[in-house]
């Protein structure tokens, strides 16, 4: 049997490039993996969303897919259709990465 997704990360952030361009792309999956979590807390679909927010349906399959940058503009909004607010934290590193 193959390996599963967490095994092949497991050995690849054994390579410290593919660590670091990792750990760039992590605010990014988190901003998915709110954006994805708060839609289904409030029990919408995308589309229901869409209406809600009167951003595009297809734009938001876009953003929780990692295809589009959203602005904070368009976050705020989001967070608005769902009767949310944005929590951004600046917090210091943890690795050694300088």
């Amino acid at each position: 049997m193959g390996k599963n997704f967490r095994e092949t990360l497991q050995e690849q952030m054994q390579d410290p490039e593919f660590k670091m361009e990792w750990e760039d792309l992590e605010p990014e999956f988190q901003i998915i993996r709110a954006l994805i979590e708060a839609r289904k807390a409030k029990n919408l679909t995308q589309k229901q969303l869409a209406e809600i927010t009167g951003i595009d349906q297809g734009d938001i399959s876009k953003l929780e897919n990692g295809n589009a940058n959203p602005s904070l503009r368009t976050l705020q909004r989001l967070a608005s259709g769902m009767d949310m607010t944005i929590k951004l934290e600046f917090v210091p590193h943890t690795s050694n990465r300088g």
